[in-house]
């Protein structure tokens, strides 16, 4: 066979808190409900996370029809729609999130549609998210663990507990703009917080390829 020569390299994202703001804040700005603000920055455990986001939507009666006037209100993070750009002009990058394709249309719009992995809500007749379908558990992990498959080096940035096993897995990987409860917990990360400083570290790396 022929050698395929160097490999190639793909770069992994995660997108609430690294390229938009965290839609579940924002929702609990517009509707008071405090509960809403707990993330992923300070729940490891996604389930229970998400469990206690659909007991609270329900306590307070929000529909789906509220969460998405937020998300109508919302745009990505400075810097970030030009940080990605640059970046898609160099290599491939794939989005790879734990929030919903319902939620994440409308600000992908604003970023030029990049490619977005994530999960799906269940809603019900009388618009009520009623329940989640993870599209398969520990995917930004496993999404990095079939990339090296496909033989691409992988390159990661995230800045939350889910992020975490999908740095591990990767062949580099930075934690950016992360909490300090993450930071000192995952020391073995570079922790960045400019979008240019992780734009230089990531071209370096793919330099090096």
């Amino acid at each position: 066979m022929r050698d395929p020569g160097p490999t190639q390299t793909v770069v992994t994202l995660d997108v609430e808190g690294v390229l938009i703001p965290e839609i579940w804040i924002a929702v609990a700005e517009r509707t008071g409900v405090d509960g809403l603000r707990r993330t992923t920055r300070d729940e490891p455990d996604y389930d229970v996370l998400m469990r206690g986001r659909l007991d609270l939507l329900e306590q307070h009666a929000l529909t789906m029809a509220d969460v998405t006037e937020v998300i109508a209100g919302m745009s990505p993070l400075d810097g970030a729609a030009a940080f990605l750009d640059e970046l898609r002009s160099r290599t491939q990058v794939i989005l790879l999130s734990d929030t919903f394709e319902e939620f994440a249309r409308p600000l992908m719009a604003q970023l030029g549609w990049p490619t977005v992995l994530c999960h799906r809500l269940e809603v019900d007749d009388a618009d009520r998210i009623v329940d989640y379908r993870l599209r398969q558990p520990d995917q930004k992990r496993r999404a990095v663990a079939a990339l090296h498959g496909l033989n691409y080096r992988v390159l990661a940035a995230g800045d939350s507990y889910n992020d975490t096993t999908m740095l591990s897995e990767a062949d580099h990987g930075f934690l950016f703009r992360a909490p300090t409860n993450v930071i000192e917990e995952f020391p073995q990360f570079p922790a960045l917080t400019e979008y240019d400083d992780l734009l230089e570290r990531l071209i370096g790396l793919l330099r090096e390829r």
